[in-house]
């Protein structure tokens, strides 16, 4: 979402900011009628929109009654991780990416890669969320034929120079943009689409040379400084580095070391704490808490709660 034509204010894709979040839902869902328009002008025959933005939303961002019928959403009856686990040979032709960010560091509209702090590197290459799609469907010879974004995003896919690429807006800072004419972006939307599928036998397929050097370097506030010591990994200034023999267990070992990196997150969380009047006995209280589990669960006195089996529900996507 955070590459949508219209939207300059980031809580535009953040389901815990409702207001705004649902002019950002209005948007999205917009840009990707604009964009199966365009898909269906260009000769597609079955569309599949799959929700790859994690707002906090439970269900999908994109509003399921505005959504063009001749598209429908993506779904399963258990998790799944969006950028690989729906890859299947011979199930689809093309791969579209709608409302896109650049990577950590571009500058551009809430630029991050995966999530906040994180630059995802491949054999020696900072690489986009773009390009992690384009690589996961490589695997199995479909190509990403057409891109939206800002202008800082369409500055890091030079890298895919056979993609159509829509500019909706400039990036000033990582929190504000120049918009385009919402109308003019659209119809730039349907053109490119329909062009893209037009010269499909001219798109490239990406392909990862293997073994694959895979490495995860960060910024503040997350923070990769417990990995110093940690055997098979080579560390040095936030970043660590190992080796994979594909692009999938590449993948899982970079996403393992973003689970370990996000515990930085929790510095920010003490910050604010610190700041509360109260913010002294609430420390205390956090540690005493913490004290009290460990003695708890060495004395057999504490069990986690029982889990309770989730109620069915559809997955779309990043839940």
């Amino acid at each position: 979402m955070e590459g949508l034509s219209g939207e300059d204010d980031w809580r535009m894709f953040s389901f815990s900011h409702p207001e705004q979040y649902a002019v950002g839902r209005e948007l999205l869902t917009a840009d990707i009628n604009a964009v199966v328009e365009g898909l269906v002008r260009g000769g597609a025959s079955l569309i599949k929109v799959v929700d790859a933005h994690g707002s906090g939303n439970q269900e999908p961002d994109v509003l399921m009654d505005k959504l063009d019928k001749r598209a429908s959403m993506f779904s399963r009856d258990t998790p799944f991780r969006q950028y690989v686990d729906i890859v299947e040979a011979n199930s689809f032709d093309a791969i579209v990416c709608v409302g896109m960010h650049a990577k950590t560091g571009s500058g551009g509209f809430a630029s991050h890669t995966f999530t906040l702090g994180m630059d995802i590197i491949m054999n020696d290459r900072s690489i986009t969320e773009t390009e992690l799609v384009g690589y996961s469907w490589g695997r199995v010879g479909v190509p990403v034929v057409m891109v939206s974004g800002d202008d800082k995003l369409a500055n890091d896919l030079k890298v895919m120079p056979w993609i159509e690429y829509v500019t909706v807006k400039k990036a000033t800072s990582a929190s504000t943009a120049e918009l385009r004419p919402v109308a003019e972006a659209r119809m730039d939307l349907t053109a490119a689409a329909e062009r893209a599928l037009r010269k499909l036998g001219t798109m490239q397929v990406m392909k990862l040379k293997e073994p694959v050097q895979a490495a995860l370097r960060v910024v503040a506030p997350a923070s990769l400084d417990r990995l110093k010591n940690f055997p098979g990994i080579t560390y040095q200034d936030q970043m660590a580095r190992f080796t994979a023999p594909d692009f999938g267990k590449a993948y899982d070992g970079v996403i393992a070391l973003i689970s370990v990196a996000t515990a930085g997150y929790m510095s920010v969380t003490t910050e604010v704490v610190k700041r509360q009047p109260n913010g002294k006995e609430l420390q205390l209280e956090i540690g005493d808490a913490l004290n009290m589990r460990w003695l708890d669960v060495e004395s057999g006195r504490w069990k986690p709660e029982p889990v309770v089996p989730a109620a069915p529900r559809k997955y779309y996507g990043a839940r």
